[in-house]
């Protein structure tokens, strides 16, 4: 079954019929929210709200761990992790959507692993390619059949927030190799990888980093607002084909 775990701008699917919302309960606490299930095209999916339904959760508080285990345990086994993120490439644009192939991780302080407590073994994962590129195919098909332009691959620095970045810092991360900045990419694609869930992330561009553009003298959180609505529509036509093609290849199979 598919998750889909939504970021700023996307506390909801417009396009899922819910048919119910539960409650869950994990050993590391409770998630953002109730999981909402539902069908897109006639397809089950069950939906996460990464900051709550209220947007009320910043990204440094997420209980990262709780949201992935509560999706795995409701029997989700592919997850879309929706995600706002600044452009630092001048190839990207606010508007724009991306699909990264790379992390770079700036944060510090989060509960970034199951393996702990003295009843458990050190565990060191391959985290060579961050992403499932299975879901990452899926998702370029997908974007390719509705008409979606998009860019394929980039790195994805993330940073600790709530605050955003000063120009020296996106500087620093341009030196790094990094294309976009955003707050909740990790530890959340590792988690899913230690549980064994194919994971890809969608980046949607709402503004330009600091120093950068029309963010030259400072970040205008109006013209982000303004640009979220814009950039989730996309986001959901994106979501709703990628099922779509999923129920397709099931009919075939």
């Amino acid at each position: 079954m598919l998750g889909i775990i939504g970021g700023t701008g996307l506390t909801q699917l417009a396009n899922l019929e819910i048919t119910h919302r539960q409650v869950a309960r994990t050993p590391y606490g409770e998630p953002s929210g109730a999981l909402t299930f539902g069908r897109i095209c006639g397809q089950e999916v069950i939906f996460l709200a990464r900051h709550g339904y209220g947007h009320t959760i910043p990204p440094h508080n997420v209980n990262y761990r709780a949201n992935l285990w509560a999706l795995k345990d409701h029997g989700v086994d592919r997850v879309v992790s929706v995600a706002t993120v600044g452009a630092i490439h001048p190839g990207l644009l606010p508007g724009m959507l991306v699909i990264p192939s790379q992390i770079i991780d700036y944060t510090h302080g989060r509960e970034a692993t199951y393996f702990v407590g003295g009843d458990k073994p050190v565990v060191h994962l391959d985290f060579t390619l961050p992403y499932c590129e299975a879901m990452r195919a899926a998702l370029l098909e997908a974007a390719a059949s509705a008409g979606i332009t998009l860019r394929d691959g980039g790195v994805y620095g993330v940073t600790q927030g709530p605050r955003l970045e000063t120009a020296a810092e996106i500087n620093r991360m341009e030196r790094d190799g990094v294309d976009m900045v955003g707050m909740t990419g990790m530890p959340e694609a590792y988690l899913a990888r230690e549980l064994e869930l194919c994971y890809a992330a969608v980046g949607a561009v709402v503004n330009q980093a600091a120093g950068r553009g029309r963010s030259a003298e400072g970040i205008q959180m109006g013209e982000v607002q303004a640009m979220l609505g814009e950039v989730m529509l996309q986001v959901r036509r994106l979501i709703e084909q990628l099922v779509t093609d999923d129920a397709t290849a099931q009919s075939k199979a």
